[in-house]
């Protein structure tokens, strides 16, 4: 279970560090999810790439939500890619272990690794379930959030600046995502926010009745479906979701630790490419994110351009001709 170290919060100071660190705890996720979906073969596992595609999907939403919390209390959004291997942002961990990330193709170590990050402080024991007890150090995503929330509560009116830097509807996400102008709004963020990843206290499901972001990857993990039934958890494991592990592309691990220099130029042309586009689509972000909304359209074509780079660098040859390496990820400043 992933836990942040969390310090009591007294400042306003305090409570924008933290969304700095949300903001790039939901940006962290989104390589490795991302390199599991790219990673299924084309017509395989239509179930499984949904879910995954739905959960970068609200990822991205999340980001954004937080980012605009930090903009309406006077902060200034910044997204720092991380490195693979490696942590995420806040001295993220475990049983007093920094929980390490890596770039996986589809498989169950990625699922169990979705699984780790998603994980609730305390998951509902389905039929055929067995977890073990949560530990009590530090605190999980969802209770950062919960602290942030319960401070953001006592700020008076004027700590708020509404229309600030703010990204809505109508330039992203329509019908999801909403600007923050006061504490309603922010508390509302952070709501959708913690039941997408880790659902309700005592459902599986988020606040819009669909499975919270740690049960879809232990469907896809387990090869079960979570269907509703009389148990007394009101859901039991099911019938087979459709997996088929084999289905994937035999694609590498870890592309940044790979020293591509050695590989065939069409290879080394498709990393290019990929580190190209994603660049570009984060030094956008960046600049959407702090007030320039002209930059959002330019941040959505630049991951369609990832995502055609990573399908051609996933169709192209390593010198190990069994081999082939998605996108690596890598951060270049454009």
């Amino acid at each position: 279970m992933i836990r942040l170290q969390l310090s009591p919060i007294t400042s306003v100071a305090q409570a924008q560090a933290m969304l700095e660190t949300a903001i790039n705890v939901e940006f962290g996720t989104l390589p490795p999810y991302l390199y599991a979906q790219l990673t299924i073969l084309p017509g395989s596992n239509a179930p499984a790439a949904g879910r995954l595609r739905s959960i970068t999907h609200q990822e991205m939403i999340h980001l954004c939500l937080a980012a605009n919390i930090l903009n309406a209390l006077g902060g200034s959004p910044k997204l720092q890619p991380p490195k693979y291997p490696g942590p995420l942002p806040g001295d993220i961990g475990h049983d007093g272990k920094v929980l390490t990330l890596h770039i996986l193709p589809f498989g169950k170590p990625a699922m169990q690794q979705g699984m780790n990050i998603e994980m609730p402080v305390d998951p509902i024991d389905f039929p055929q379930l067995k977890l073990a007890a949560s530990p009590t150090k530090a605190v999980t995503i969802g209770q950062f959030y919960e602290a942030l929330d319960a401070y953001l509560k006592t700020l008076p009116a004027t700590a708020w600046q509404a229309n600030r830097n703010q990204i809505d509807d109508k330039q992203f996400f329509p019908g999801q995502l909403f600007a923050v102008n006061n504490y309603a709004d922010a508390h509302k963020a952070i709501q959708i926010i913690v039941s997408e990843g880790e659902g309700a206290s005592t459902s599986p499901l988020d606040f819009s009745n669909e499975l919270a972001h740690f049960y879809r990857f232990e469907e896809i993990y387990r090869n079960q479906v979570l269907t509703a039934s009389d148990s007394p958890q009101g859901f039991s494991w099911g019938g087979p979701l459709g997996v088929d592990y084999a289905k994937v592309f035999p694609a590498i691990a870890d592309p940044q630790l790979h020293d591509f220099s050695k590989e065939p130029a069409a290879a080394r042309a498709a990393q290019n490419a990929c580190t190209k586009a994603y660049s570009a689509m984060v030094d956008a972000l960046n600049l959407a994110l702090n007030g320039d909304a002209a930059q959002l359209g330019i941040a959505v074509r630049k991951m369609f351009d990832l995502r055609m780079a990573a399908i051609e660098a996933l169709h192209t040859p390593l010198n190990d001709k069994h081999k082939v390496a998605g996108p690596a990820f890598i951060y270049k400043k454009t």
